[in-house]
Parts: C-alpha cells; structure tokens; sequence
C-alpha cells in the first residue's frame, strides 16, 4: 500500500515513515505543497496524509487541486487541536478524515486502514482471496487447513496488493510502484525473488504468470 506523507516537520514525518513501514506501508514523503501536486498527480497512491499547515502554500489548495485533477484516493488531513473550521473546510474540499495534533501513531494507522478498506468496498481488516485469508492488523496470512503464516513486510504489501483483485493481471512495473518508495533502488528482479517465496506458501497455481504481461491471483475455491 503506497502513500504519500506531506508534512513539513522533518521529525514527525521521519518517525512516522519508520511506523506506517512496519504498519505496512510504503511512504513516499514531501514537505511542499508544490511538490504534493506533482507527486498526487503522477503516482498511484492509496491514500494521502496531508498536513494543512505547509511553507510554501495552504494543504486545503492542495487538497482542491488533487480533486479537481480527479485524484480520487482517500486524503486523511492533519489540524490542529480544536481547530473545528479547519476540519469542516477540509471535509468540504474533499478529505475523508481528520486527525489533529498531536496525535497517537497507532490511530493514524488505524484510520488510514479504515479508509483504504473502505475505498475497496470492505468493512473488515481481512482480505479475503479463494483459500486465503490475509489478517492486515497481523501481517498474516492464514490458509484454509487454519495454520498462520507470518510475512514480511515486503511480502504481506506483495500479497496484499495482488489479493485485492483476484484474477487481475499485475505488471512487474505496478507493483514495484506499490512495493517501494521513490527514494528506494530495488533490483530489476527482486518482483520474480518474492513471488518465488510467496508461491512456497500459497502454491504456484495460486500466482500464475502471464507471459509478457505480469502476475495473477487465481481465487481458486
């Protein structure tokens, strides 16, 4: 699950890229609302955190022109304590959350979770694919003979980026864009490594290549 942090306190955000990694995450971040544009436009994120307060431009501009550009992923904005305006302006310039400051790490987490569920059209913390069952709050997946399985952090964003659509074909290229953030230098065949370990687990019927073109789940019943 790629995101995008826009928050101009280099502390904070350094600590939260460390946090939403290990919560699964993989954080692309900028402390320009300038730069936020570009990078909301360009990039296929799944969600964005957006602190209003920014040096060169007000987050709700932001927040406005990403929608106009019809960049529909969630926008969870970040306020400060009590300022209610705030949170009501954001809202009608499009945000799906709010969050003010200072804030816990475990609920911005589990906010962003609710709202990527929500934009796939689930209400639980499970995504459920044939046999297969991945548990986001553990990093697990569980098979149908009920035996766990705890993955990595690059193996449960892989598998959960290719269960959220059973039977849609991946390019190798797409989920390097999930896997990894734009300061990260993964190897041209670091894809092929992981989907070698994950199909140890999951059976290689269950992620079938498509020559040419990239990798499917097969929900097989």
């Amino acid at each position: 699950m790629r995101l995008l942090l826009v928050e101009d306190d280099r502390l904070l955000a350094e600590g939260l890229v460390r946090q939403l990694g290990k919560a699964g995450f993989s954080v692309d971040t900028t402390p320009s609302a300038r730069e936020a544009v570009v990078l909301g436009e360009q990039e296929d994120y799944r969600a964005v955190v957006l602190d209003l307060g920014l040096p060169d431009g007000n987050g709700l501009d932001v927040l406005r022109k990403l929608r106009t550009n019809h960049v529909s992923c969630p926008v969870l904005i970040l306020t400060a304590r009590g300022d209610w305006q705030d949170k009501v302006n954001g809202l009608k310039a499009g945000a799906d959350d709010y969050l003010a400051k200072p804030f816990q790490t475990e609920e911005l987490i589990a906010r962003l979770n609710a709202l990527v569920r929500r934009s796939e059209g689930r209400v639980h913390a499970q995504v459920k694919a044939g046999r297969f069952e991945l548990d986001e709050n553990r990093q697990s997946l569980k098979m149908d003979d009920g035996v766990e399985h705890t993955l990595t952090g690059t193996e449960f964003r892989l598998l959960r980026c290719l269960m959220s659509r059973p039977g849609h074909v991946f390019s190798k290229e797409q989920l390097m864009e999930q896997l990894y953030n734009l300061n990260d230098s993964p190897s041209e065949n670091v894809i092929e490594a992981y989907i070698r370990r994950l199909r140890k687990l999951v059976g290689s019927e269950t992620i079938s290549t498509r020559r040419g073109q990239g990798y499917i789940f097969n929900a097989i019943p």
